[in-house]
């Protein structure tokens, strides 16, 4: 993993790892794929204005969050069929977060499964549901999670049916969690449970269950609102990557008013197009907690599994921490709105328009 010296050289090891099925589904999105570039247009319109004269010789990056300290104020998302990017799955990214400092969210849809990952990789991290079964079935499924030593649950509501992905279905392309689906929002022989979840489902679990709940694909101001009101523990802006609904407001552009609904009362994580250093920065201008970074993630895997997510990491670290001191802050909790101004995107925004060194051959 020392030949990776910078995040290109992930992204480009990744692309040359994957065959052109695996590639499509990591990179592409719902429809027209609007809500995908939209995600990276607007990461790139918000430029910095910076401040001088501080002292930032010594700049901190942990944060706090759900009783963890992160390293870097960054979460390695869910990602269904995760073990095709990389063989060890779910456990790769759990060793890796585990050595590195930083939470995941592990999702239902990818393997090994989250009792095995927990035994293999003991430590904290977050379990992500998709609902594939009744209450009694959700029931068993979260006592299960607080037994395997999971610090939170996390319910995506983003996903009451699965979205059309042209190029998956233009070759015919089954994601590796549609194979093994039975009940889910991706079987068409019975039961989409995912569509019944509402409130009363987040209010089942919260008046149930004594674990943190974070409920992921907030991107209303209302719901965001409703989320806190109801309990939930940490409130998660995303879009999913502009993999499911098309057409929808980039996710950096919904965050500042569901931090202001939430007016500091919960954590806010917000993901969507998020891949280098400064991005991170920029999430937390606005507000969030933390930021995810789930394409990073899945190109890191792709690049080398555990040890490449590892490398991915150290080198994110090093860019957040540049960026930090450039903004002439010493402490991402200092961060603030005041350093960011509205400017326009330099050019075409796609999955990996933060690599513009890729498409220069490099």
């Amino acid at each position: 993993m020392g030949d990776f010296n910078t995040l290109t050289d992930i992204v480009r090891v990744a692309k040359s790892n994957l065959d052109k099925g695996d590639w499509d589904y990591l990179v592409g999105a719902a429809d027209t794929e609007a809500s995908l570039r939209r995600n990276r247009a607007a990461l790139d319109s918000w430029t910095f204005l910076p401040r001088i004269l501080r002292d930032v010789s010594d700049v901190k990056t942990a944060t706090q969050m759900l009783g963890q300290t992160l390293r870097i104020p960054v979460l390695l998302p869910p990602i269904g069929s995760v073990q095709a990017f990389t063989e060890d799955g779910g456990t790769a990214v759990a060793q890796a977060a585990a050595d590195f400092g930083v939470l995941q969210i592990l999702s239902s849809s990818c393997m090994p499964d989250f009792e095995t990952v927990a035994q293999e990789v003991p430590g904290p991290r977050i379990y992500q549901l998709y609902l594939s079964g009744d209450q009694a079935w959700l029931d068993d499924q979260i006592e299960r999670t607080i037994n395997s030593g999971y610090i939170g649950f996390c319910l995506t509501a983003d996903t009451q049916v699965y979205s059309r992905r042209e190029r998956d279905i233009m070759k015919g392309y089954v994601p590796m969690q549609a194979r093994m689906a039975t009940g889910t929002m991706l079987d068409q022989t019975g039961v989409n449970y995912q569509s019944t979840m509402n409130w009363d489902t987040v209010a089942h679990i919260k008046e149930k269950f004594d674990i943190p709940l974070v409920v992921k694909g907030v991107m209303h101001p209302d719901d965001a609102k409703q989320c806190v009101e109801a309990g939930v523990d940490v409130v998660y802006v995303s879009n999913h990557g502009g993999r499911q609904l098309d057409h929808t407001v980039a996710c950096i552009d919904a965050l500042p008013a569901v931090v202001e609904a939430v007016a500091g009362r919960v954590p806010v994580v917000v993901d969507g197009g998020f891949m280098r250093g400064a991005d991170v920065i920029k999430g937390l201008c606005l507000g969030a907690t933390a930021v995810g970074m789930g394409r990073f993630e899945a190109l890191a895997a792709a690049a080398g599994g555990a040890p490449a997510i590892l490398r991915g990491l150290s080198i994110l670290e090093r860019e957040i921490q540049i960026s930090l001191a450039l903004t002439g802050v010493s402490d991402i909790a200092d961060l603030h709105p005041g350093l960011l101004h509205r400017g326009q995107p330099q050019g075409a925004s796609h999955a990996l328009s933060a690599f513009p060194l890729l498409e220069e051959g490099y």
